[in-house]
């Protein structure tokens, strides 16, 4: 039975770890697409921003306001349609600089605070790699040792849970005396 729950711990190690090192990856290819994507938004709102500049005095919101303050359903719809370009773009922005704020940023944003249709696009169309450079080594090492810790401390507290629940039932364990 030891041997079984060692392989177990050990199974369940190798699994952390290779979930772990498919981090990096992962965390890279949001960061891809999120970039792209605040490229696309900056591209779309672009021309906008040209008219802005030539009739505005580069202001998109006045712009925006124009467009929305016109009697014409088409122009009011066209500024909703670039407020919604240029609310996009900067969400976009923030979350691209919070992002490539310092090395850690990536893993703290994708984790605690993505955007998440871009997750959900990421996790979705993710195939899995194996990256084996330091960060990866590292997450997984760490994946893998916090799931086998996790694992042996639910099994511990099972085992004594049982434990108890058998001396509730029974009574205490009543020990042989040798004579």
């Amino acid at each position: 039975m030891k041997k079984i729950i060692e392989y177990l711990r050990l199974i369940l190690f190798m699994i952390g770890v290779l979930v772990g090192i498919q981090a990096p990856s992962v965390v890279d290819q949001y960061g891809k697409r999120l970039q792209s994507q605040l490229t696309e938004s900056k591209l779309s709102l672009s021309a906008f921003q040209g008219d802005a500049d030539r009739y505005f005095g580069g202001s998109i919101d006045k712009l925006i306001a124009y467009y929305q303050g016109n009697d014409d359903p088409v122009f009011n719809d066209a500024g909703k349609n670039v407020e919604q370009l240029m609310l996009r773009q900067i969400a976009l922005s923030t979350a691209w600089q919070q992002f490539s704020a310092n090395e850690y940023s990536p893993y703290v944003q994708f984790i605690f605070d993505p955007m998440s249709d871009i997750k959900t696009q990421v996790l979705a169309q993710y195939t899995y790699s194996i990256v084996l450079n330091s960060q990866a080594i590292v997450i997984g090492v760490i994946a893998g040792g916090l799931l086998a810790a996790v694992a042996e401390c639910v099994l511990m507290l099972f085992w004594q849970m049982l434990r108890l629940m058998r001396r509730m039932i029974f009574g205490p364990v009543q020990r042989r005396r040798s004579i």
